[in-house]
């Protein structure tokens, strides 16, 4: 539902709290240059506020990132604050929509999709409220409220536009709409230079590869013995070979063609299991739509688990899938980064990836897994590698330390931070 006309300038956008963390938790993590940097910054940066904005609090890839990265910020001595925008389901719908466009689906615009999302961007910004040096908006669903807040001289600060997404196939139509409004921003934030789009007019670009947190509850290590248990806990044989995809149910994320793969390789490895992680988030009613389809197409196998938040999953499940797997998959056909890559690889378990968006800067082809581009290359990678455990922990050894040098939080503190202190204008 929209925000109640005469309700509006007294509601304000939703904060989200965050825990704490410490920069000195990850010295004898990353290379100390990298920790050394972020606090030089820290303290040029020493006060500056600045607000993240995205469309959900839980249930991707945005929002793991900005649970750690905002206590960092906090702790360098940066004053940084999250909030998340409202949104009708109608809305989300459209934005969900948008996205698929952008990352190449076709999608027939109308009119009324259009209003719908710059209604709500317009009674967002009716929501919005506080003096900050610079503001980030991470992805679509939030991107044109700064030309409402414009209009009516609240925009105040630089303003960084976020894309997380893989835009090198991005429908016209959509690209088209939004342009206008992200050229409205003082910076724009890409994972690779390939996805800036030609003709995009904006001051600054920074290309930022995101990161995982090598301490969270996801990626933290964990004895057997806790494996073990939650293993048990969702009817999961730890004796015979497990293979694990961790991504929302999306076309993107081809869960069926996971499937199909793991039906080649069970053909050979008969024990195989496939475990199919999701979060279900509140930003992608597609989500549920492609669960049941999902579901349909395996079809009442028994050794294939399709799990997620609903049943309790979190991130400590996660992780112990993860480390109970042989081998992940993440066969994509889109993808913007990927982070579910570097947490697999984190925990030296080899990778198996779609050839496509972000996979590649983590994926190097035959050194800590494979780069396939269909169901079969899959199903035969999968072979390849429940057959040979040795070459399996040689990549999985190689991915570890490729994460280590490039995909953890503090490089990428650093490197929003080198964004900051060109943006930031200091007021004497």
């Amino acid at each position: 539902m929209g925000i109640n006309k005469h309700e509006e300038f007294d509601a304000m956008l939703t904060s989200v709290p965050v825990g704490t963390k410490s920069l000195k938790d990850y010295e004898g993590i990353v290379d100390a240059e990298v920790i050394e940097k972020a606090r030089q910054l820290g303290k040029a940066l020493n006060g500056v506020k600045i607000l993240n904005l995205s469309s959900t609090a839980f249930g991707g890839g945005v929002a793991e990132l900005l649970y750690t990265l905002i206590p960092l910020m906090k702790d360098v001595g940066i004053d940084a604050h999250w909030q998340v925008i409202p949104g009708s389901e109608d809305f989300f719908t459209v934005t969900k929509l948008f996205h698929n466009a952008l990352q190449g689906m076709d999608l027939m615009t109308t009119p009324e999709m259009i209003e719908t999302y710059l209604n709500q961007n317009e009674e967002n910004s009716n929501l919005f409220s506080g003096d900050y040096d610079i503001v980030m908006v991470h992805d679509p669903q939030p991107a044109a409220m700064i030309s409402y807040l414009e209009e009516k001289g609240k925009k105040n600060g630089k303003w960084i536009w976020r894309c997380h997404i893989d835009l090198t196939a991005a429908r016209p139509s959509v690209w088209e709409f939004l342009k206008p409004y992200l050229e409205l921003y003082d910076a724009a934030v890409f994972t690779m230079t390939q996805y800036i789009k030609e003709g995009f007019d904006i001051p600054k670009i920074a290309i930022v590869p995101p990161t995982i947190d090598p301490l969270s509850p996801k990626n933290m290590d964990i004895d057997i013995r806790t494996i073990e248990s939650i293993l048990e806990r969702y009817n999961i044989d730890k004796d015979r070979p497990i293979v694990t995809q961790v991504s929302r149910f999306d076309p993107w994320k081809d869960p069926l063609g996971v499937i199909d793969a793991y039906r080649i390789a069970k053909e050979e490895i008969p024990g195989l299991q496939l475990l199919m992680i999701a979060s279900m988030a509140t930003d992608d009613p597609e989500g549920w739509h492609y669960y049941e389809k999902t579901s349909r197409h395996a079809g009442g196998d028994p050794d294939i688990h399709l799990l997620s938040n609903l049943e309790g999953v979190g991130n400590l499940e996660v992780n112990a899938f993860q480390r109970a797997s042989r081998v992940v998959v993440q066969k994509s056909t889109r993808e913007g980064f990927g982070l579910v890559v570097a947490e697999a690889l984190w925990k030296e378990r080899p990778v198996i990836g779609g050839d496509v968006g972000g996979i590649p800067l983590q994926v190097i082809n035959g050194k800590d897994g494979y780069l396939v581009n269909s169901s079969r290359d899959c199903g035969l990678k999968l072979i390849q590698l429940l057959n040979n455990p040795e070459m399996a922990h040689e990549m999985g050894v190689f991915g570890k330390e490729h994460v280590r040098k490039n995909f953890l939080s503090p490089r990428q503190l650093v490197d929003y931070m080198e964004l900051f202190s060109y943006l930031y204008e200091p007021v004497y």
